[in-house]
């Protein structure tokens, strides 16, 4: 059993630091054992416990999947993107987050607090935007996982695959985020209200942040009673 723990740990970190975007294919498990120098079986059994907690899923013939198993198909999600106005996004957004920041103070496991650190810390170093928003969906992601709800994650999964799917039109000035970068601070605010087990806190502090975010993407979305209190 502890060997599967450590292999499942090397995964996840292999994973984790090769920037992999939400529902990105990772390589098969030939490779796999492969580079972690292990059997096919070790393998299956480590790729098990990810799959269970949710940071991976995999489909027969197709391969295996960075994230949990979407509930939507791409038609459902093409068909919610078509429905759906930006700003009805950004509502339910503010609507859920803050709940499963709250949630995740409660329920995170050392592991979660670890991966939402590292998250953070990823976001902080990216080099570009593209690595940036990657990390910043893991974030948002491992937040959801650390709830512990399943049936939670899965909705946060939806909300995300539709949120994904639509052309927000950010302009960029930049080639990545400065070191100021507000999110950075707020992601950092975050992280450590949930690492702290203060729920209230880290409900506040995801609001603060999904505010902050979308007064710049998109300013008529948000309005002052959207702020914290």
């Amino acid at each position: 059993m502890a060997e599967t723990n450590d292999l499942s740990q090397r995964l996840r970190d292999l994973i984790d630091n090769a920037g992999y975007r939400h529902n990105d294919r990772i390589p098969p498990e030939r490779e796999l054992c492969k580079r972690l120098g292990t059997t096919r079986n070790q393998m299956r059994k480590a790729l098990s416990e990810l799959e269970a907690q949710g940071r991976i899923w995999r489909h027969v013939g197709r391969g295996t999947f960075v994230g949990a198993r979407p509930v939507l198909n791409l038609q459902d999600v093409t068909y919610l993107r078509d429905l759906i106005k930006p700003e009805q996004v950004v509502a339910v957004r503010l609507n859920v987050e803050p709940e499963l920041s709250r949630l995740a103070a409660l329920h995170a496991r050392k592991s979660d607090r670890e991966q939402m650190k590292l998250c953070a810390d990823k976001c902080r170093n990216a080099v570009d935007w593209r690595t940036y928003e990657a990390w910043d969906n893991n974030l948002h992601h491992a937040i959801a996982r650390a709830t512990q709800n399943q049936l939670f994650l899965y909705f946060f999964e939806t909300l995300n695959s539709v949120r994904r799917s639509i052309v927000w039109g950010q302009p960029r000035e930049t080639y990545g985020p400065d070191a100021n970068y507000s999110s950075f601070r707020e992601h950092d605010e975050i992280v450590e209200a949930i690492t702290a087990g203060e729920g209230d806190l880290a409900a506040s502090a995801m609001r603060r942040h999904l505010h902050s975010v979308y007064s710049r993407v998109l300013p008529e979305s948000v309005s002052e009673d959207d702020r914290p209190h």
